[in-house]
């Protein structure tokens, strides 16, 4: 059996995720081939869609967001994700189990002996009017007849778990703020949710895990299940395996692909890149050794926004103070220094607040 080692996957990885060459795609197809872009924090996907896509422009995103062909709602992992409403729609039932038992995981004491489904009819009651609420809106529709648990968790079990929910614009609009004002899933994209289909081999985990491989991919069962936070789809890998190539990696861990999808030579050049906090390149995976050193696995959780240089996490880079601040996590030789530095002026180009300074130096 093929063994691919750690710079193979590195290179297949950054092909799949528009990071070897900038796609000419538009903003939905790209969140679509990503399986969406985590975002809980908000402005961080417009840099993510900069480092992947062609003459990019942060319009482009606000279109598909205030013209609903993408939406930001919690999705894989309990996370805020910006999806294509129609990968929404489609997914979101086979999330639901997840999503409560994470609350649930997170809240037990606070949530013990409450009936979910009682709170959770009572919360498609209070949104039936259409009327878009915050979450604390929300809650104090109903905390009188649950006044246990505190506020905060109530409105996360509903708003994150029992009621699938749009975020609304201007919410993660371009250089813009604003709160959370969420409005149910189906109001939002006058359709309803697509119901988990019935039969064997779980059809809508075969399309995750499908999606998942071309845009991820090859990747372990332990890969996908972090990436999505469901339990390994075991009945949906079984069913699709068939169709599926087989690789091991240099740990002996068997990696699943499609057989057509771009697994370039490890010796591919790799430019620098720029990722925004929370990126899914270095997040989707159970082993991020393909993309992250051990060392500084951390800075993947603690949302740090990261450089790749020859395609790992190299360096943090942030912006303060009319500054953009890179910080090395090695030292580079010139020519990466020349490299970084120049993708730092295009950034900066990008980003248009007023940046004054590039400075690159060493983390301490």
């Amino acid at each position: 059996m093929t063994v691919l080692d750690s710079r193979a996957l590195n290179r297949a990885t950054l092909a799949r995720q528009h990071l070897l060459t900038r796609s000419d795609t538009s903003v939905s197809e790209a969140v679509a081939h990503l399986c969406g872009l985590q975002a809980q924090e908000p402005q961080e996907p417009f840099t993510g869609l900069w480092s992947r896509l062609a003459d990019f422009k942060p319009e482009r995103l606000d279109e598909a967001l205030t013209g609903r062909t993408v939406v930001r709602t919690h999705l894989m992992r309990r996370t805020v994700h910006l999806v294509t409403s129609d990968d929404a729609l489609a997914w979101r039932a086979r999330h639901d189990t997840m999503l409560r038992q994470r609350v649930l995981g997170t809240y037990r004491r606070e949530l013990a002996g409450i009936d979910l489904d009682e709170v959770a009819a009572a919360g498609r009651a209070v949104m039936a009017d259409q009327q878009p609420r915050t979450m604390r809106e929300l809650v104090r529709a109903l905390e009188d007849r649950w006044p246990g648990p505190p506020p905060r968790v109530l409105g996360e079990l509903l708003v994150a778990a029992l009621l699938p929910m749009a975020q609304l614009p201007p919410r993660g609009l371009w250089q813009q703020t604003g709160g959370v004002r969420n409005l149910p899933l189906a109001t939002w994209l006058a359709r309803d949710i697509d119901p988990v289909p019935a039969g064997d081999g779980d059809p809508v985990g075969q399309q995750l895990l499908r999606r998942y491989l071309a845009a991820y991919g090859p990747a372990a069962s332990a890969d996908l299940r972090a990436w999505c936070g469901l339990a390994g789809l075991p009945a949906a890998v079984k069913a699709a395996r068939e169709e599926l190539v087989v690789f091991r990696d240099e740990r002996g861990r068997e990696l699943l692909d499609l057989p057509d999808a771009p697994r370039p030579h490890p010796d591919t050049p790799a430019p620098v890149r720029f990722l925004p906090a929370f990126d899914n390149a270095v997040l989707g995976y159970h082993d991020r050794s393909r993309i992250i050193d051990a060392p500084h696995l951390g800075l993947s959780v603690a949302g740090h926004r990261t450089v790749l240089v020859d395609g790992r996490v190299t360096a943090t880079w942030t912006v303060r103070n009319h500054q953009l601040r890179i910080s090395s996590l090695r030292p580079l030789t010139a020519p990466e220094q020349e490299a970084v530095h120049a993708e730092a002026q295009d950034l900066a180009t990008f980003l248009d607040n007023d940046i004054e300074h590039i400075q690159l130096g060493t983390e301490n």
